[in-house]
C-alpha cells in the first residue's frame, strides 16, 4: 500500500508542478508583452471561458466521487482510479491559470483555477485514505 501511496504522490506533486510551471511561464510572457491578452468580450473570449468553467464543472464532480463509485478491490485498480481522480480534479487549475493571464488577469479565471486547487488538495493520496476506500461498506448502513 506504502508504494501505491508514493506512486500517487508523484503524481499529486505533479499537477502542482504543472501549475506552477504554466503560472511561470505565462507571467512571463505577460510581463514581457510575449502576446496580445485576449479580449473576454470577444467571441474568442467568450469560448474560452466557457471551455475552462465546462471543464471545471464536468472533471471535478467526476474525479472526486470516481473511487466511490467504483469501490477498486485490488491495489492496481485503486491506482488506476486515484490517478484518475488526482488528474480529473486538478486539471482545470493549469487550465484556468493559462486563461487568467491570456484574457488580461481576468479574475473568474483565477477563480476556477482556485476551485480545481481546492479539489486537487482533497484527492491526495494516504495509506488511510487508501484503506477506508478500498474497504466495502454495506449500502444499506447509515454513514454520519
Amino acid at each position: 500500500m506504502e508504494q501505491t501511496v508514493r506512486k500517487l504522490s508523484w503524481l499529486y506533486y505533479g499537477q502542482m508542478a504543472i501549475a506552477l510551471i504554466v503560472l511561470t511561464a505565462m507571467y512571463y510572457a505577460s510581463t514581457k508583452g510575449l502576446f496580445e491578452p485576449l479580449d473576454r468580450m470577444s467571441t474568442m473570449g467568450q469560448i474560452v471561458q466557457y471551455i475552462v468553467i465546462f471543464d471545471a464543472l464536468i472533471t471535478i464532480p467526476m474525479g472526486l466521487y470516481l473511487v466511490k463509485y467504483f469501490r477498486p478491490q485490488t491495489e492496481e485498480k485503486y491506482f488506476k482510479c486515484a490517478a484518475s481522480r488526482i488528474l480529473l480534479a486538478s486539471n482545470a487549475m493549469p487550465l484556468g491559470i493559462f486563461a487568467f493571464y491570456w484574457m488580461g488577469c481576468y479574475q473568474s479565471m483565477i477563480w476556477v483555477a482556485a476551485i480545481a486547487a481546492i479539489a486537487w488538495y482533497f484527492s491526495k493520496p494516504t495509506v488511510g485514505k487508501m484503506e477506508q476506500e478500498m474497504t466495502l461498506n454495506d449500502d444499506n448502513q447509515e454513514n454520519y
